[in-house]
């Protein structure tokens, strides 16, 4: 499935948040939110896909409720009106904990998924086209909000484009002091500047990793490479070191931890995916 960025991410928005969707829906966008549930300070979220900036008319209002064991509510709003609810009596969030929600518009329904796992599906009872807002209330703290176009085919130059559902950052080297411990991506590929992160590439991972968290890197790699890594990293720890090597025909894992590597893995299931 390709994903083609459709506009640029809301990044640590504050809540209650009310934002512009460029173009309104269409068939194959993917939005995905990333936050944590509030421990404190209510029992309800919602996130609303809007007609317009007011709330008179809500296409999906996706709203999970710490009530009575734990419910969600689904419904439609048209002229200041609700209509039917659709409940499910199922709620996996957990308060203070991570979420990744991703909802997906397809022909005849809003696809949900939560933490990488089918969660619920909605019916379009007005036309999806004519949504242009999202907007989110309640307990919960938001880290981004990005779009992408799941039917659009990638458009490709000499170098495959990077999509980031956050906003990248390069610090530079601390002098002195020891550097911050938080959770970080390193990628040290090679691409052009103007139209790609600079190598070496660093940014932080809102909400740091949790389970069915995905991340996605896309690139080429340079013809005359003899190897590249990647590495998931918590201040000077590296918890995975993914090491495509050309020159030995293998691709190495490790973990390094107060200074030390750990045992290497090299064994692979099949030949050298990357080339």
């Amino acid at each position: 499935m390709a994903f083609i960025c459709a506009q640029p991410p809301y990044l640590n928005p504050v809540v209650p948040f009310s934002g512009i969707i460029q173009g309104g829906l269409q068939e194959g966008l993917q939005i995905t939110v990333i936050g944590t549930i509030l421990p404190f300070n209510g029992t309800r979220f919602a996130v609303n896909f809007q007609i317009g900036s007011s709330d008179n008319d809500i296409a999906f209002h996706f709203n999970p409720r710490f009530e009575n064991g734990g419910y969600l509510v689904c419904n439609t709003k048209q002229n200041g009106c609700w209509g039917p609810e659709e409940r499910k009596m199922h709620l996996p969030f957990q308060r203070g904990s991570p979420f990744e929600l991703i909802f997906l518009v397809q022909s005849s329904h809003f696809q949900v998924m939560l933490n990488g796992s089918p969660f619920v599906q909605y019916p379009h009872r007005v036309p999806f086209h004519r949504v242009d807002t999202l907007s989110i209330n309640g307990i919960v703290q938001l880290f981004s909000i990005s779009f992408q176009n799941t039917r659009a085919a990638p458009v490709l130059s000499a170098f495959s484009a990077m999509q980031f559902s956050q906003a990248a950052c390069f610090p530079h080297k601390p002098k002195g002091r020891k550097p911050q411990r938080q959770t970080m991506i390193h990628t040290p590929l090679s691409a052009p500047q103007q139209m790609y992160p600079p190598m070496p590439f660093f940014t932080s991972i809102p909400g740091g990793l949790y389970p069915s968290k995905r991340i996605f890197v896309s690139g080429t790699v340079l013809p005359s490479a003899q190897r590249f890594h990647i590495n998931l990293r918590s201040g000077s720890d590296i918890a995975f070191h993914l090491n495509p090597r050309f020159d030995e025909n293998t691709v190495v894992r490790n973990t390094h931890v107060n200074g030390s590597w750990g045992s290497e893995e090299r064994s692979l299931c099949q030949k050298m995916p990357f080339t």
